[in-house]
């Protein structure tokens, strides 16, 4: 039908005039699900409940199983909506519905059924399937690709597009950022200076970290220097053990932050980080900053909270809690 990038999508979900079939695909799993989401706009809020359907894919393995998907998902696209002008169902993890690992009879059955659907979809009905990957020489990939508005949330192709997708996100937060930091943030995050569809190396989930340590670093600053990125972006090689909590003690957001990455990005889990955290604030809290020990307490336990619920993303919830104790800039003679 059509290829259209986000901001596209985004265009026709404002003007409450979408396609009937949407897949979105590619890498960027945060700017999937965040796509996705917004379909939910189109429902006004009062009657969402009766009119949004989420429905996740990712355990229909069997035959009998994905019969009776199938059947949820064509049944949810047909009903009428109510007290609204259309409805919403979002499939989630669809590549196990659109690809399924088994053949069998009732699966064989199942994508029949399936494709009924997209060659006859429901005018009143915004069907969404959110993917990671889909081979393109599959059946229901080929029948999606005649009926369906494919939408490509993948990382960006080479450095100009990093760039480009750096400035965006850092504008969508009312940030702006030096030609040179955006270029250096592409270049840390592996992006090639030319296109190379078959052999991508940068890392899209890299770039986003980089951003959101950034954005933690410059907080309050309409403009991100080059020297901003430095301070806090790339890899280096990791001096000790004690770099981060040294630059904690000294009040150093930016280097603090940046040995947190370099732990993390070593491999050490976030609860052997966390009891390191929680060494400092026991050890050394009480002789270089007093008044600092209550509140780096209630923040190591609300983190410690955070990471065994699943409260967020462990390397967000670190990096919260790093800048939370760095807090006043401590003095760095009392550094050990």
């Amino acid at each position: 039908m059509s290829t259209l990038t986000p901001a596209a999508v985004r265009k026709q979900i404002a003007s409450g005039a979408p396609d009937p079939i949407y897949l979105i695909q590619g890498e960027d799993e945060v700017e999937k699900s965040a796509l996705a989401a917004e379909f939910v706009e189109l429902v006004e809020e009062d009657v969402r409940a009766f009119n949004v359907e989420r429905i996740h894919a990712g355990d229909l393995t069997t035959g009998d199983k994905l019969a009776d998907g199938v059947a949820a998902i064509v049944a949810a696209v047909r009903t009428l909506p109510m007290m609204a002008a259309r409805r919403v169902v979002i499939v989630l993890q669809a590549e196990t519905l659109l690809a399924p690992k088994r053949d069998s009879e009732a699966a064989a059955r199942a994508l029949d059924e399936l494709d009924a659907l997209f060659k006859q979809p429901e005018p009143q009905t915004a069907l969404v399937f959110v993917v990671t990957a889909l081979d393109k020489r599959g059946r229901m990939f080929k029948s999606l690709q005649k009926q369906a508005t494919i939408v490509d949330a993948g990382s960006p192709e080479d450095a100009a597009a990093a760039e480009r997708w750096v400035r965006t996100r850092l504008g969508e937060k009312g940030v702006d950022i030096d030609a040179g930091g955006a270029r250096l943030l592409a270049v840390l995050a592996g992006f090639p200076q030319q296109r190379s569809r078959d052999d991508r190396t940068g890392d899209v989930n890299r770039l986003r970290g980089e951003i959101d340590r950034l954005l933690l670093y410059a907080l309050g600053q309409k403009r991100i220097t080059v020297e901003d990125v430095r301070a806090v972006a790339g890899r280096a090689a990791l001096q000790d053990d004690w770099a981060m909590t040294n630059a904690i003690v000294a009040g150093q957001v930016g280097e603090a932050l940046r040995q947190l990455a370099l732990i993390l990005d070593a491999g050490a889990p976030a609860e052997k980080v966390l009891g390191q955290l929680g060494w400092l604030v026991r050890a050394k809290f009480p002789a270089a900053a007093p008044a600092d020990v209550a509140p780096a307490v209630e923040a190591l336990f609300r983190t410690d909270l955070d990471l065994k619920r699943s409260g967020g993303d462990p390397r967000v919830l670190l990096e919260r809690l790093v800048v939370e104790l760095c807090g006043t800039k401590r003095a760095a003679s009392r550094r050990w």
